[in-house]
């Protein structure tokens, strides 16, 4: 086996854990990404860990239809990187990606390729790609976004997959701070613009939105069945902190009070950042569908929640409506 190293990057997983780091949230309209230091960056890293040249830097990402954009090309014609897509899915979802990485972790494994394989991932589904790498004589590295409060020590990394790995190490700080870049501060004057536009639409929107209307028959009925069913749920008591400031409960539902705060601010925010950096047109898309979010969104709000939460509380359906609650509520407020 040939004493190299090669690079599998997960972009997804990199970009959300880079651009939370800078700016809060894992929203890419918010950050900007500077590719080629950061690939540079990593090859270096890795050679310093090592000693060793790299063979390949191998880029994973999602597009429509699995076709390259101007971003993957520019991404693609970085020296020593190869770019491999997988779909976004009607419903925003990655397809293929993981697949793709594993089956070209294995072949470089089986050809002898490499010595030592990086990963830059966190997804459990890679576990079994990893080992066999491993029976064929590769190391496998996990390279991971320092998190000092994780048990792990990285960030969103799943436990099984940095188990199988043989062992694990860090991005350096200095090199996320550099290569990821915040776009700008929030601008409620835009906000207040863009929300002022929203709701009247100009000729450019081509559009009209619906005038509010008054509650059909059918409409009074269903929420009255609604709050008939409210009155039939078990009673929750809502009490109020020391501070006054906000509501608390007793009881076994104590320990969920702070979760679903976090999840409102969490929604607030991402509500805030889409605010500041979407159009017209987009503000316009997003009123006419609600309470329908578009699967950018919605995964916005997931990643950034997982980020401070961890995977298996956002997986919570209670958390996941605080969210999206707090995405609209603040929406509201503002227009």
């Amino acid at each position: 086996m040939m004493n190299h190293t090669a690079i599998f990057i997960d972009a997804g997983f990199l970009l959300s854990l880079g651009g939370h780091r800078a700016a809060g949230t894992t929203l890419r309209s918010a950050f900007t990404t500077h590719y080629e230091s950061l690939v540079r960056g990593i090859v270096q890293t890795v050679k310093k860990n090592t000693g060793l040249n790299n063979l390949r830097v191998y880029w994973y990402d999602a597009s429509k239809d699995g076709l390259f954009t101007e971003q993957h090309k520019r991404i693609g014609l970085i020296p020593g990187v190869k770019v491999r897509l997988g779909r976004i899915s009607y419903n925003g979802e990655q397809k293929g990606v993981d697949l793709r990485l594993a089956l070209d972790l294995v072949g470089v494994a089986r050809n002898r390729s490499a010595s030592i394989a990086y990963l830059v991932s966190g997804d459990d589904d890679l576990a079994e790609a990893v080992e066999e790498a491993q029976d064929l004589g590769m190391k496998v590295v996990l390279l991971g976004v320092a998190k000092s409060d994780s048990r792990l020590g990285v960030a969103s990394v799943a436990e099984h997959l940095a188990l199988t790995a043989d062992y694990i190490e860090t991005i350096p700080n200095q090199l996320l701070d550099s290569a990821f870049t915040k776009v700008l501060e929030w601008d409620q004057h835009h906000s207040e613009k863009t929300s002022i536009i929203a709701s009247a639409p100009t000729e450019a929107a081509a559009v009209t939105l619906p005038k509010p209307f008054a509650p059909t028959p059918a409409v009074m009925a269903q929420k009255a069945m609604a709050k008939a069913q409210t009155a039939t749920e078990p009673h929750v008591e809502v009490v109020y902190s020391s501070g006054g400031e906000r509501p608390g409960f007793k009881g076994n539902a104590a320990y969920e009070q702070q979760e679903l705060k976090i999840a409102e601010e969490i929604g607030a925010k991402v509500a805030e950042s889409w605010l500041a950096f979407t159009t017209q047109s987009e503000v316009v898309e997003l009123m006419a569908d609600k309470p329908q979010l578009p699967p950018e969104i919605d995964r916005t709000l997931l990643k950034d929640c997982a980020q401070v939460l961890g995977e298996w509380k956002t997986d919570q359906q209670t958390i996941r409506r605080t969210l999206r609650g707090a995405f609209w509520e603040y929406l509201n407020k503002i227009m």
